[in-house]
């Protein structure tokens, strides 16, 4: 839905440049017109590896992660430079447990060590690790410019409070685009004992899907990725991605399937539904959406095709189940791309991202439950204050209430504890703006003062803020609770568009949780030479989180269980 004039009027959106043609991408002026044309369905889709943890105590699991340049082949016979998270692309996948730390939960250390070197300027390639989806405090969010250079380390410690499918990916200023495409991303799945105990599908049929797109120069043996930011627009690909490898297939029983889904593109939007043709949409084709970005939906939505889609932003987690005991063995069911205004998906091939070959009969104990778990509504008659963001494009910028980046301004402070409705307001076309929040999650309140979609209805830390829309989200910065509010997370963190060649240029902020807390910077990366041991560097677990508080702010805010 659009917005009408006198809404429009209303925002000042008229004679503000907001009404800008649809922005049709080009291929780099240097570049092969396509990518290399490759059969599709031909490589069978690989599942990242889980890492374990180097060491562990009584309340602690310590993970090494290092950050490499590595040639992996991706396009069948060739191979591409990539820069991956233990040189895979993507990344492995972190599995923590969560919850009450008393009890199940455990805390993370993870160590990142840049060993990337110099990019093809002879530009030092520093890292900046953000785990998108933790509450963690400021100096191991990873501030746009808390960099670990080449040659450093930094240990990151993060509090696995809440369950959910979440990520970790690079955020360097003005490189994070170009950081991710080239492979820094990877899953990290938080589960607690609540969710264990669902009926839900476990092991083996609980997968994780990382979609993506990538334009590749074929030079003899060698296939390259082209990265190209379009005059600081977007940057998009003509190869569809799914765990690294291009238009893969998945043999699957016909049972119920869990997928975790994660858009980590660049600038690429999806719209998927599942469909038995490959070049159309077929009738009544059925997933089930039970979690969001942050953890389980109250209740499943359930999708059905050709009407019902899920839309997936950059950076937003959706998981679905798919029963694919309604089809018979032998058949076959695609991921369909159906694509979106504001989403360039011109290239028709990336129109289907995979398929599913259902080869083989097994039993299957697992249900979805009709209630998943409790999500309490806050209430807008409770909001202290709202605030409203502008997200627009001004000559060669993306700015923010009319306003760049800037590390040392402040543009919304928040008490703690207080609860504040945001409004986000994107006044153009051509684009839409999957909108971040750091910190904490969030629950969307409407779309242009319509209902969101039900799959939108659970905890948010993304919001999908279409071409001419206003979206309001509200969200408790800490607990009220005068007892342990002061000991809860504050600080200051970082807001931005997900659209990551717009956060580039410029379209990210700062806010500040409350007074005097730690500084993002405060616990800055260190040199190789001065490394140790997790045994030697941690005699005893860190204690940088009051756990306790933040378990009674879990149980106060979303409910027993989390």
């Amino acid at each position: 839905m659009t917005l009408n004039r006198r809404e429009i009027l209303q925002l000042g959106l008229l004679g503000s440049g907001a009404f800008l043609a649809p922005f049709v991408p080009q291929k780099p002026a240097d570049a092969a017109p396509f990518s290399p044309q490759i059969s599709r369905f031909e490589v069978p889709l690989p599942i990242p590896p889980v890492l374990s943890p180097a060491y562990s105590d009584e309340t602690t699991d310590y993970y090494e992660i290092k950050i490499q340049k590595a040639r992996v082949e991706i396009l069948p016979g060739t191979t591409t430079e990539i820069w991956g998270y233990n040189g895979l692309f993507p990344g492995p996948t972190i599995r923590q447990q969560g919850g009450n730390p008393n009890t199940e939960g455990r805390q993370s250390v993870v160590r990142f060590i840049n060993e990337l070197g110099k990019d093809e300027h002879d530009c030092d390639i520093n890292a900046v690790i953000h785990l998108h989806g933790m509450a963690s405090l400021p100096q191991y969010d990873g501030f746009a410019t808390d960099f670990v250079p080449p040659g450093h380390f930094k240990d990151y410690i993060y509090p696995n409070d809440r369950a959910a499918t979440i990520w970790y990916h690079d955020h360097a200023i003005d490189q994070t685009a170009r950081n991710v495409y080239q492979g820094l991303a990877g899953m990290y799945i938080v589960e607690d004992e609540f969710e264990r105990n669902l009926p839900l599908p476990k092991g083996q049929y609980d997968v994780p899907l990382l979609i993506r797109d990538a334009f590749f120069e074929q030079i003899g043996t060698e296939a390259k990725l082209v990265f190209d930011d379009r005059d600081r627009r977007s940057t998009y690909g003509d190869v569809a991605l799914v765990n690294g490898v291009p238009w893969p297939r998945m043999a699957v029983a016909n049972r119920k399937y869990r997928f975790r889904l994660l858009n980590i593109s660049p600038s690429r939007g999806f719209q998927l539904a599942l469909s038995r043709d490959l070049n159309r949409l077929t009738l009544g084709e059925k997933m089930v959406v039970i979690a969001s970005d942050g953890g389980l939906l109250e209740t499943p939505v359930e999708l059905s095709t050709p009407y019902q889609k899920l839309k997936l932003g950059m950076a937003e987690r959706y998981e679905i189940i798919i029963d694919f005991s309604q089809y018979e063995i032998g058949e076959s069911v695609y991921l369909k791309n159906i694509g979106f205004s504001g989403s360039i998906d011109s290239d028709t091939r990336i129109h289907t991202l995979m398929r599913f070959d259902v080869m083989r009969d097994e039993p299957d104990d697992s249900v979805i439950p009709k209630k998943l778990r409790e999500v309490k509504r806050l209430s807008v008659a409770d909001a202290d204050r709202t605030r409203t963001f502008r997200f627009e494009r001004s000559f060669d910028q993306w700015l923010i209430n009319g306003k760049g980046w800037n590390e040392n301004r402040v543009d919304a402070n928040p008490g703690l504890g207080d609860i504040e409705i945001w409004e986000f307001v994107n006044p153009g076309s051509g684009w839409f703006h999957p909108i971040h929040v750091h910190l904490i999650d969030m629950q969307m309140l409407d779309r242009n003062g319509m209902p969101v979609r039900p799959y939108e209805q659970g905890w948010k830390d993304v919001f999908h803020l279409g071409e001419f829309e206003k979206v309001r989200v509200i969200g408790e910065f800490g607990p009220r609770n005068p007892e342990f509010m002061k000991r809860f997370i504050h600080g200051k963190f970082m807001m931005h568009c997900h659209n990551l060649v717009h956060e580039d240029h410029s379209m990210m902020t700062v806010f500040e949780v409350g007074d005097n807390g730690d500084e993002p910077k405060s616990a800055p990366a260190q040199s190789i030479t001065e490394m140790k041991s997790f045994e030697a560097t941690y005699p005893s677990p860190p204690d940088v989180y009051d756990m306790a508080a933040i378990e009674e702010f879990d149980e106060e805010l979303y409910g027993k269980g989390r």
